[in-house]
């Protein structure tokens, strides 16, 4: 069995429209938000072996945030197919993971990431900035996954939950 984490970035500003879309840092309230989140799943157990984020800024420093709160002890690995990624970008990074990894969170963008999540769970709901879709897989390797695999959808993290 395998658990994938699904990961929005936070919330990223539009402040200055010359800067290149790939730039865009967080606003203070997606800092905070995935802080928040880091330490919800720290307090739960939810902490992934592995973190795997797209290049864009945002998502590095959403991924930098919770890895912190969740006192993750390894470099995040930064992954350019997961920026403007479609659901297949996603299946072929998952496949590609090293199997000594059990629990694994993904740091992306929309659409690309929920359409993933919703071929993989079959959900139908889109992920919100700084929402985190925990995902049960059946598999004792990435490369086995299939568009046909099912995923069982455990929890939907929300930074804002218990505040």
């Amino acid at each position: 069995m395998k658990t994938l984490l699904l990961l929005r970035h936070a919330k990223a500003s539009r402040d200055d429209p010359g800067l290149p879309d790939h730039d865009r840092p967080l606003k203070p309230r997606g800092k905070e938000d995935a802080k928040r989140l880091g330490r919800q799943l720290r307090e739960a157990g939810v902490v992934p072996t592995l973190i795997v984020s797209s290049t864009a800024l945002r998502a590095r420093k959403t991924a930098s945030k919770v890895a912190k709160q969740m006192s993750y002890p390894r470099a995040i690995e930064l992954n350019g197919s997961l920026y403007l990624s479609s659901p297949r970008d996603h299946l072929e990074v998952v496949r590609s993971l090293p199997d000594a990894e059990d629990c694994v969170m993904l740091v992306g963008h929309n659409p690309g990431l929920s359409q993933f999540l919703d071929e993989l769970a079959d959900i139908g709901a889109e992920l919100a900035t700084s929402e985190l879709a925990q995902l049960e897989l059946p598999l004792e390797h990435w490369a086995e996954l299939e568009k046909s695999v099912r995923a069982e959808l455990i929890r939907v993290w929300q930074a804002g939950e218990g505040d």
